[in-house]
């Protein structure tokens, strides 16, 4: 393609050329003319604004160093401060340190203190529980050496008696724990006092005087004769003769009176001498009445012997033996001896009686007292 071709200028110029434009020059103003002169006021101006500048240079510069000591004034005041503040911190530093130091030795010697308290309340409580378990030990070992001791003797009284001082002792011991030991001891001593066994000791002592006076009982093939002296019969037959004649009768002093008194002495005499002689005795046991005196000798030792074994029994707790033993010489004594006198019948009652008390009653035991007592010691 063919690209369009610029025009010339010397072609262009030309048409400009050929019509000109016309102009007026603007009129130029003179010095001469009386005006004023602009450079002067321009020059005055500038000097001015030159001046200006320089006093707002000035005064800006004074605002600046005034700024600048007052930027240094506090800069020094605020390093003062700084470093005011940097001894304080520091000095608060070293006051936190000596009290967290203080407060570890306090915190140190509180738990010694508390280690300590802790350790002497241990040492109490373990003083208190020595002190519980010694008491407990000691009435445990108390009942059970009474017990055994009720057992060989047959009495009570060991077991009342450490009954007794048991519930005294923990009376005055007053510690809460042991309130039901006191219970079951009360509760056992009642128990205890609520038992009626036989008093061996004087049983014996009754049978140790049976035994002494088994010399003293008449046996019937030794009748006791009983025969007045003579002021005594005298006198039972005047007031004989009183009573059979309704009134009382002063004695005749003559010699028929005296004969008649002679007389009635001779008959009454012989009257007793008669009875003597002859005696009628009712016999259930015929061999009783044979027996010789040799024999008799034999009959009182067996009868003593009998009593003996009796005692024995009981001493040893043989209540049936004893029983036995009684019930044989009570036999004896109806059989051979005279239960027409006193003696005899004040005997066999003794023996009756002590057989009847003789009796086996098991003896209580402190069961109650003894388990509340393996219960303290165990701390229930």
């Amino acid at each position: 393609m063919n690209e369009p071709t610029a025009p010339s200028p010397v072609a262009a110029a030309e048409p400009a050329e050929a019509n000109p434009p016309v102009s007026t020059p603007p009129p130029v103003p003179s010095a001469a003319s009386g005006g004023p002169n602009w450079r002067v006021v321009g020059g005055v101006g500038l000097l001015v604004l030159v001046v200006g500048c320089l006093v707002l240079v000035w005064s800006t510069q004074q605002r600046v160093r005034s700024l600048e000591q007052e930027l240094v004034r506090r800069q020094q005041s605020s390093q003062d401060q700084s470093t005011e503040a940097r001894l304080l911190a520091k000095q608060s530093h070293d006051s936190s340190t000596q009290l967290a130091a203080k407060m570890a030795l306090l915190e140190a010697r509180v738990a010694e203190t508390a280690l300590q308290r802790s350790q002497v309340e241990e040492l109490i409580q373990s003083l208190a529980r020595s002190r519980d378990e010694n008491v407990v030990a000691d009435i445990e070992a108390a009942l059970r050496v009474a017990q055994q001791q009720s057992a060989i003797t047959g009495s009570l009284d060991p077991m009342v008696a450490v009954l007794r001082q048991a519930d005294e002792r923990l009376a005055r011991y007053e510690q809460p724990r042991l309130e039901r030991v006191r219970r079951a001891v009360a509760k056992d001593l009642d128990k205890v006092r609520a038992v009626h066994v036989a008093d061996l000791p004087s049983l014996s002592a009754r049978l140790d005087e049976l035994i002494r006076t088994v010399d003293e009982l008449p046996l019937l093939s030794e009748p006791a004769r009983r025969i007045a002296p003579e002021p005594v019969r005298a006198a039972a037959s005047a007031a004989n003769a009183a009573k059979a004649g309704g009134s009382t009768a002063l004695p005749d002093t003559s010699w028929w009176g005296t004969l008649a008194l002679g007389s009635q002495r001779v008959m009454a005499d012989i009257w007793q001498e008669a009875r003597s002689l002859v005696r009628v005795t009712r016999i259930d046991h015929p061999e009783a009445m044979l027996v010789t005196p040799e024999q008799a000798f034999f009959v009182r030792e067996n009868l003593k012997l009998r009593l003996l074994n009796a005692r024995l029994a009981l001493l040893s707790r043989q209540f049936d033996v004893a029983q036995s033993d009684l019930a044989q010489a009570r036999a004896a004594l109806d059989r051979y001896f005279d239960r027409s006198t006193r003696r005899v019948v004040a005997a066999s009652e003794q023996m009756a009686a002590i057989a009847a008390q003789s009796r086996q009653v098991p003896l209580p035991r402190a069961d109650e007292s003894l388990a509340a007592l393996a219960a303290a010691a165990a701390g229930r």
